[in-house]
């Protein structure tokens, strides 16, 4: 029970702060990969990511917050995890595509860095609140 209040508040938190970047950084996308964007994008494909990166956070970040480790805990830890992340994802792309930024990359790293840790301690909050 407790994992599934994790998972549910942390993906209210990341969800809440990714569409409010995805929709104030989108010139900003279009700007720097313009060219490679879809017209729309795939859904499936990105709630597939949702569904699997959220379960990371909550077993990597909120559990051990939850555990003993305390909101601090929860932050660093989630931090590390974006950093990890979208700094794999961010360095394969400026390795391997044709027109990937590297001011791409780096605002990508910076904001998947603190939107994971932000949602794994909003994620703790939560589940501390509820559960």
């Amino acid at each position: 029970m407790e994992f599934l209040v994790a998972y549910i508040g942390t993906a209210i938190v990341f969800f809440g702060l990714d569409f409010v970047w995805l929709s104030k950084a989108s010139g900003f996308y279009k700007r720097e990969i313009g060219p490679l964007l879809l017209p729309k994008p795939n859904l499936t494909a990105a709630g597939v990511f949702y569904l699997f990166y959220i379960a990371g956070i909550v077993y990597f970040a909120v559990m051990p917050a939850l555990n003993g480790g305390g909101w601090h805990t929860a932050l660093l830890s989630g931090a590390v995890l974006g950093f990890i992340a979208y700094g794999t994802y961010e360095m394969t792309n400026l390795s391997t595509l044709k027109g990937w930024s590297l001011r791409m990359c780096l605002v990508d790293i910076v904001w998947g860095t603190a939107l994971t840790g932000v949602a794994s301690v909003g994620g703790f909050w939560i589940t501390r609140a509820v559960a």
